[in-house]
């Protein structure tokens, strides 16, 4: 019989934080991802809005800008992964998983466009309460897809990266 030794040591049950703490700290930094991805989704929605461009175009570019940094900031930060994303297992489902929230982002900014259009708001205004739409929209969606990303998406391996079960 061969023993195999790991030069690094495991850690123990007791050095480990519990796997309740693991989760809160994932969905604090999932959230802390999703408003740095929300952040640069409104610097490109207000900008194509305030050009004059449709509601759905503007939540679109909004949202590809958007997912593409919260992908990488969640694939590394929250869960860490590091490397090459697998695109069957990580990166197809990431992209499935957001493009329902994207859909749901599009879709309430764009009626919310429609609905504003009879009343002939100022421009500002009309830019503001679509904004506050397409927030809205994510705010509503960010636990449903944090559940999915956490259980489907990054479920591998999940609890024992370095990130989650770091202190810092």
């Amino acid at each position: 019989m061969t023993t195999v030794t790991n030069p690094v040591n495991p850690r123990t049950a007791e050095e480990s934080p519990p796997r309740r703490r693991r989760g809160l700290v994932r969905f604090f930094r999932a959230a802390t991802s999703s408003v740095a991805a929300t952040v640069l989704s409104q610097v490109a929605l207000i900008t194509v809005l305030a050009v004059g461009g449709a509601p759905w175009l503007a939540s679109g570019v909004a949202f590809a800008a958007g997912a593409v940094l919260n992908f990488f900031l969640t694939r590394r930060w929250v869960w860490g992964r590091r490397g090459r994303p697998e695109v069957g297992r990580e990166l197809l489902p990431y992209v499935a998983v957001i493009s329902l929230g994207g859909l749901a982002s599009v879709g309430l900014t764009t009626l919310t466009g429609h609905l504003l259009a009879p009343l002939a708001l100022p421009h500002v205004w009309w830019v503001v309460v679509l904004d506050g739409a397409y927030v809205f929209s994510y705010a509503v969606v960010f636990v449903l897809k944090f559940t999915l990303l956490d259980r489907v998406v990054f479920a591998r391996d999940a609890a024992r990266t370095p990130a989650t079960t770091s202190p810092s």
